[in-house]
């Protein structure tokens, strides 16, 4: 049973952060939303205030120069964050799930190296697991490392990795031993540093998501020292990046609920505005249905997203429950992104509202950290492990 006094204390300090971050939305970001996402630039300026606020230490333990945030606490801060530039919450996701995979799984030296540098954002990266011809098959990936003394030996490509251009530090998995039966034995996972033999060989376009750095990777005899190779042992590289994903997956459906609430609340702000037929365009039923299904999904959102945050915290399995958050968060960011732009008509597709780039970032979070048709095919199979016949 959850201490009372403990419980109020933690929403306490819940609330305390929360609200320093809308501060510094409302002061520092959404003046300048507009205008660094139309120009697709990168945010220096505000990527800087984060690394004050702490934000690239959130989920790091405390012990070593993190905020020590357990992921329901970072799942309000994601979806505030998303509420006002999802693109934002992509800066730090990536660069968090390649500090859990330290975390949970490096050595006591790596942890001890690389976790205080990981949290200042002296070092700032991601996770370099997608190919050109492997993305939701990760056990298809072709990029290998060659064991050559006290070192690895890197060749291959990956791609649409987040902070791959300003990033300094990547979580990268290859293949150890490409013969190995089954294929994810054969995985394994580096902390990888920019350096001799590791290109950036191009920013990738997206339709949306626009700020943040999406980029194609190049390892050409990319030399890595052996001690760099997490947890010191072969083979477990996989089990890495399935353990990082349920957080990343957790931050997705986060995330989805920061687009869905902005979609709705500018729906419900414009709906008591705009007026047709002598009444405001709240008053007509057919808008006022709208908004009872984005607030019902957004709800419902949520629930799920605490839900498997909670799960994560407990330290529990929950690939099923963080599955289902990022399925539904995702689809009802969708759904809610396109109903705010006929609840706004031409002004939603208007570039000098917010609504039209809701309707062109929500679709990234139905294919982003595994398509939501694998994460139906997931929820199937564990529901069945779950509940065996």
């Amino acid at each position: 049973m959850v201490d009372q006094t403990t419980a109020a204390a933690a929403d306490t300090e819940d609330g305390e952060i929360l609200a320093t971050i809308d501060k510094w939305l409302a002061r520092d970001v959404r003046p300048h939303v507009l205008k660094l996402d139309h120009a697709d630039e990168y945010p220096h300026e505000i990527v800087a205030q984060m690394k004050e606020l702490g934000l690239f230490g959130a989920t790091i333990p405390v012990e070593y120069g993190g905020l020590g945030l357990n992921a329901t606490t970072y799942a309000k801060i994601v979806e505030t964050i998303a509420e006002t530039w999802m693109s934002l919450s992509g800066i730090i996701n990536s660069h968090l799930i390649m500090s859990a995979c330290v975390a949970r799984q490096g050595t006591p030296e790596q942890k001890a190296y690389y976790l205080p540098k990981f949290a200042t954002g002296e070092l700032r990266g991601g996770l370099a697991l997608t190919e050109p011809d492997a993305g939701t098959d990760l056990q298809g990936i072709r990029t290998r490392a060659r064991r050559d003394g006290d070192h690895y030996i890197v060749n291959g490509t990956k791609t649409w990795i987040t902070n791959g251009i300003e990033g300094s530090c990547f979580a990268l998995l290859v293949k150890t031993d490409p013969e190995a039966n089954p294929r994810h034995k054969g995985m394994s996972m580096f902390i990888a540093e920019k350096g001799p033999g590791f290109t950036v060989s191009k920013k990738l376009e997206k339709l949306g998501y626009k700020g943040i750095d999406s980029a194609e990777l190049v390892f050409e005899d990319y030399r890595i020292p052996a001690d760099r190779l997490i947890g010191g042992v072969e083979g477990q590289g996989m089990q890495a990046a399935l353990g990082g994903l349920e957080l990343g997956r957790i931050n997705i459906a986060a995330r989805g609920c920061g687009l869905a609430a902005a979609s709705l609340n500018d729906s419900v702000r414009y709906a008591q505005i705009r007026k047709t037929f002598g009444k405001p365009i709240a008053e007509h039923q057919a808008i006022q249905l709208k908004l009872g299904e984005m607030a019902t999904r957004l709800q419902a959102a949520r629930l799920l997203t605490y839900d498997a945050a909670r799960a994560y915290d407990r330290g529990e399995r929950c690939d099923m429950e963080a599955g289902m958050a990022k399925y539904f968060a995702s689809e009802a960011a969708v759904a809610n992104s396109l109903e705010a732009m006929r609840i706004h008509g031409g002004y939603g597709y208007s570039k000098e509202y917010d609504v039209e780039r809701y309707f062109r970032d929500a679709p990234l979070m139905c294919i982003g950290e595994g398509t939501n048709e694998i994460q139906r095919m997931i929820i199937a199979k564990q529901l069945i492990a779950r509940n065996p016949a």
